[in-house]
């Protein structure tokens, strides 16, 4: 991979060079912007693709098949390199904890859309509930077997079917939780909330508590990177 600007010796690992959409003999590559340590990173590599991260912040734990540290919003490579491009940019703007903090954050929405857009990529989209996004299909623990629920929202710029909904029938912990979870509880993924929840609650065994607190389940991105490999097949054998 050529890297456009400089960086520290850690800060790029790469498997190999980058593809342009290709068949299905080679694997696609995807670019995940805002990565941080990785769970939609992991959720993409489990439908099949080549997953570079890129994010502002030194991610030691990351678990992709490569990692740049930049501006995601100004990567240092031609986004029509990757098959697929999924963004995460920060929830904090739209996050129910902003009345708490009383803080004002920028919302990337509206600046990453139109980057992924001007791609001509098909791209995801992540947030929180209640960001600004165009017509999302919104994803819970729940139809995962996960002891979270989770809720995250997805704007896709290709058809994702929404899956069933089920009831969420689990009371869920937000204070005593390491003990409310062995009574069978479910867990709110929020703060520092340890990294012994992760396997059950996320899907993750490799984050620490802080990093678990701003990710998404991997099986998340593994169901809408299903859907975005079916996608790009489709057009390239049309």
């Amino acid at each position: 991979m050529t890297i456009a600007a400089p960086l520290t010796p850690w800060a790029c690992e790469t498997a190999g060079p980058v593809r342009p959409m290709t068949g299905s003999a080679v694997p696609l590559r995807a670019l995940d912007l805002f990565c941080k340590a990785g769970g939609a990173t992991k959720g993409l590599q489990r439908a099949g693709f080549h997953v570079t991260g890129v994010d502002i912040e030194r991610q030691p734990r990351y678990c992709g098949d490569a990692f740049v540290q930049a501006d995601a919003l100004n990567p240092p490579f031609d986004l029509t390199s990757f098959d697929f491009i999924w963004a995460s940019p920060p929830c904090q703007a739209h996050s129910p904890l902003k009345a708490v903090t009383k803080k004002e954050y920028p919302d990337l929405i509206p600046q990453t859309r139109a980057m992924l857009q001007a791609s001509g990529r098909p791209y995801t989209i992540e947030n929180v509930v209640g960001a600004r996004l165009r017509d999302p299909v919104r994803l819970c623990g729940g139809m995962f077997g996960l002891r979270t629920y989770r809720h995250r929202d997805f704007e896709n710029s290709f058809l994702v079917w929404r899956p069933e909904h089920p009831r969420h029938t689990a009371l869920t912990s937000t204070k005593k939780r390491k003990r409310d979870f062995e009574a069978g509880m479910h867990i709110s993924i929020t703060g520092d909330v340890g990294s012994w929840c992760g396997p059950a609650c996320m899907g993750i065994d490799w984050m620490t508590g802080d990093e678990l607190s701003q990710a998404i389940p991997p099986a998340y991105s593994e169901y809408i990177g299903r859907a975005a490999i079916d996608y790009i097949r489709h057009r390239v054998a049309a």
